[in-house]
């Protein structure tokens, strides 16, 4: 059979376009971020009540009218850094595992974008309980002193002479406290939020 000339052959290169990279996307995943801070709160919400349960915390969870201050043990204060620590922890770590994951991105930017879901999953859930104890705090005591008036003050005059500094004392030593574990409990949650990337990545 002759070959006709007039017909040449071409070959095509098949090209495959895939969707674009993750990384073009948002930098930023807000739904792993919250999704992380509601889990660090509900983890916080259980230790707190574990705590209360077992006589390691001074104060009431479901209560804003606890004790002053002074009554600040330091077992209530290791149990409320290692409360904070482990919410943080596993806040940050379900921000960096839940982030959607980028493809084209260097390993160093990766890494900084799932450290910084879990620092951002521990100040919204850090931001959200201090509002929340906020507002409970001030309703609570306005309760407190519409309803007792007059004692409240007569009792509190008599007592103000030996309690005042000891109370300053201990709440400046109890802010002091909080501080450091916040900042401790930030850098827990950045960690973890590496590490959940890395999981994440490692899949």
């Amino acid at each position: 059979m002759a070959r006709n000339p007039a017909v040449a052959v071409t070959e095509v290169e098949e090209v495959v376009v895939g969707a674009a990279p993750a990384a073009a996307g948002r930098a930023t995943d807000w739904g792993a971020i919250i999704g992380g801070a509601l889990g660090a709160i509900a983890v916080s919400i259980i230790l707190f009540t574990a705590g209360s349960g077992f006589g390691l915390s001074t104060v009431e969870p479901w209560s804003f009218a606890n004790r002053m201050p002074e009554t600040f043990a330091i077992g209530a204060a290791i149990w409320l850094i290692v409360m904070q620590w482990l919410s943080a922890a596993f806040g940050g770590y379900l921000a960096g595992r839940l982030r959607a994951k980028w493809i084209g991105s260097r390993t160093d930017e990766v890494l900084f974008r799932d450290t910084a879901h879990g620092l951002l999953a521990w100040a919204l859930a850090t931001v959200i309980v201090a509002a929340l104890f906020t507002l409970g705090t001030l309703g609570t005591g306005a309760a407190v002193v519409a309803t007792e008036g007059a004692p409240v003050a007569a009792n509190a005059a008599a007592g103000a002479a030996t309690l005042t500094e000891e109370a300053r004392e201990a709440a400046a030593n109890f802010s002091i406290v909080t501080a450091i574990s916040l900042l401790v409990g930030g850098f827990i949650g950045a960690v973890a939020g590496g590490l959940g990337g890395y999981h994440r990545d490692a899949l």
